[in-house]
């Protein structure tokens, strides 16, 4: 199977970039890495990607007048590298839904919490004051509404006596990690397919792996 060629969105350190750039690096993975661009030159995350040897590109959003020019920039941008599948990672912009539209099951984001719970930002300090004993993180397909796309993945952690924002976001951070590479293998190999607004699963589904908490 020939790899799908990727984009990725970054605007700050590319935490999750480089846990895609590792899950890359493997013979058997089915995606590769064509690109990455950032809204903001400063970005730490584009000198981690042209370490790896990966092409990048900034389209500064605030050169453009609005959104939607520089939404039409950053398509010619990908489609310049023939990018077929877009991740965000950590990029900190809103889409219109002209932008959306032309992504539709081709654009992943992960996001720090179950979703639905705990939409936004500023999720670990949403999540302890609310007081739940599980938190996470979700990758789902991006659509207009903010944080509201079509669920692809999810991992969980248990939420602990004396845990802060700091030392929560850390847990879900690892589980970032390893969830992201994973769910974009997932839609590379085509074992999720989008139905609307629900993710169909190709996968063999085990029910015994409950999470207690607390244990």
């Amino acid at each position: 199977m020939a790899k799908r060629r990727i984009g990725v969105l970054i605007s700050g350190r590319g935490s999750n970039l480089a846990a895609l750039i590792e899950a890359a690096r493997q013979p058997d993975y089915p995606a590769e890495i064509a690109l990455v661009v950032s809204n903001r030159p400063e970005a730490k995350g584009l000198a981690r990607a042209a370490e790896a040897g990966i092409a990048t590109a900034v389209v500064e959003h605030k050169r453009f007048p609005d959104r939607r020019a520089f939404e039409e920039e950053l398509e010619r941008t990908l489609a310049a590298s023939g990018v077929e599948i877009l991740c965000l990672a950590g990029f900190m912009r809103i889409f219109t839904p002209w932008f959306v539209e032309r992504w539709v099951g081709r654009m992943l984001n992960i996001h720090p919490s179950l979703l639905p719970a705990f939409r936004g930002v500023d999720t670990h300090r949403q999540a302890l004051a609310a007081g739940v004993l599980i938190h996470g993180c979700t990758v789902h397909f991006v659509t207009p509404e903010l944080d509201a796309g079509p669920i692809i993945a999810q991992a969980a952690v248990r939420v602990v006596p004396g845990d802060t924002e700091e030392t929560l976001a850390a847990r879900v951070l690892a589980e970032e990690h390893r969830l992201y590479p994973l769910a974009l293998r997932m839609v590379c190999e085509g074992k999720v397919r989008l139905d609307g607004e629900v993710v169909h699963h190709r996968l063999t589904w085990q029910g015994d792996d409950t999470l207690f908490a607390p244990p």
